[in-house]
């Protein structure tokens, strides 16, 4: 798992989601994306996306005029950190709470359902289980 120093706020994730979808972007591109759904300034995304390199959540291209931002690590190795922090903070490390909690507040998907029957599976195979 890698170490994220500091946990993205809600305005940082959404710029990573971003940077993640778009692959490597300028403070303007990102800027159009992220106020086409929000009233945000430029300025408020640049001043962002600074403390963001600054806390290692994103690295600076600074070798042309206009610096290009990429996501220092992955959605899923990210996703992955907030979910195991998440686990141990609010359900004790249990699995299994966290799950039927998510379960309760958005029920899944028929669809969702057998996907999740299909990772247990593949799960089970994997640890010979």
């Amino acid at each position: 798992m890698i170490p994220i120093r500091f946990r993205p706020t809600d305005a940082e994730l959404a710029i990573l989601q971003v940077l993640w979808d778009r692959g490597p972007s300028t403070v303007r591109q990102v800027h159009d994306v992220l106020s086409a759904a929000r009233d945000t300034g430029y300025t408020t995304t640049l001043k962002l996306m600074q403390i963001m390199a600054g806390k290692g959540l994103v690295t600076r291209d600074e070798s042309e005029r206009t610096h290009v931002y990429t996501a220092r690590h992955g959605r899923d190795d990210t996703q992955r950190q907030l979910v195991a922090d998440l686990l141990d903070r609010a359900f004790g490390g249990s699995a299994a709470a966290l799950v039927m909690q998510a379960l309760k507040s958005q029920p899944a998907s028929v669809a969702e359902m057998a996907e999740i029957r299909r990772m247990i599976r593949e799960y089970r195979k994997e640890r010979g289980q």
